[in-house]
């Protein structure tokens, strides 16, 4: 169920039958000459709506808003300052929690996102909420990631490569040019190999600096049909584990009663 599309009534009365939230999240970015910015929110929010047919929940709708300042020097990006995002998300998740979810689940579609959304689960710790936070890790389990390399045709993914490009082929094929994807594939150019094991904010651009990674000329979108529907699969299985799950919530609640419990020790004269 998509949110924006629901009724008030029929949102209140989603919220009592799920009580769970999905929010998938992606960014405005570069996606070399082929694909449209908002690619990673597209694919994920239609995995997203796909996953909740097969185990009901509410999608938050399409969240363009993530850590993206490695392409900051491409048209069309969108960055946010580092404080104000992180409020901005928090803020989203709050009034997500205000309507009576809690559970909420961030399914990431953007790379990017990762250290965020982790970063966003730890911050949960600051301070108690009436929700519970869920970021999905792995989106293919082993038996989906042998399913899905068997369909691809290269070697090298990451950015508006096979991958992306068959996703968006099978989710918004008016949106795909592939009369431009570029003649030659992209790899790591490796401008920074001379460092020790290390990670920089520019790692990225050093690496790709046409934000293209793989090659999108074996794209189709019969493999994209076949990768959207173990994505959406994937989702529904953690969605339905989430709902069931009563251990987070319940160590939730054990743990900021400990933080109360010593908050309220430290006022006791000695």
């Amino acid at each position: 169920m998509r949110w924006e599309e629901l009724s008030s009534t029929e949102f209140a009365h989603a919220v009592r039958e799920t009580g769970v939230c999905v929010v998938a999240m992606g960014v405005l970015e570069k996606h070399s000459e082929h694909l449209p910015l908002g690619t990673d929110v597209l694919i994920s929010h239609r995995a997203a709506v796909l996953a909740s047919k097969l185990e009901p929940a509410i999608v938050f709708p399409p969240f363009y808003f993530g850590q993206i300042y490695e392409a900051r020097c491409f048209p069309g990006t969108l960055t946010i300052k580092p404080s104000l995002l992180m409020e901005l998300i928090e803020g989203v998740l709050d009034e997500i929690g205000r309507n009576g979810f809690k559970k909420i689940i961030i399914h990431n579609g953007h790379g990017g996102n990762c250290f965020l959304v982790k970063y966003l689960a730890q911050c949960s710790l600051w301070q108690e909420k009436p929700y519970s936070l869920y970021v999905q890790g792995e989106w293919l389990n082993a038996e989906r990631k042998a399913r899905w390399n068997s369909l691809l045709e290269t070697k090298v993914h990451g950015h508006a490569c096979e991958c992306e490009t068959s996703c968006l082929l099978a989710v918004s094929p008016e949106l795909v040019k592939m009369d431009r994807v570029p003649a030659t594939p992209a790899f790591n150019q490796g401008r920074t190999k001379h460092l020790p094991d290390s990670f920089s904010g520019i790692g990225w651009y050093s690496s790709f600096p046409d934000h293209y990674a793989g090659d999108a000329r074996a794209a189709s979108v019969v493999k994209g049909n076949a990768l959207m529907g173990m994505i959406a699969e994937s989702l529904a299985e953690f969605i339905k584990a989430v709902k069931a799950d009563r251990v987070v919530p319940s160590l939730e609640r054990e743990f900021f009663q400990r933080e109360r419990d010593i908050r309220r020790n430290a006022e006791i004269p000695m």
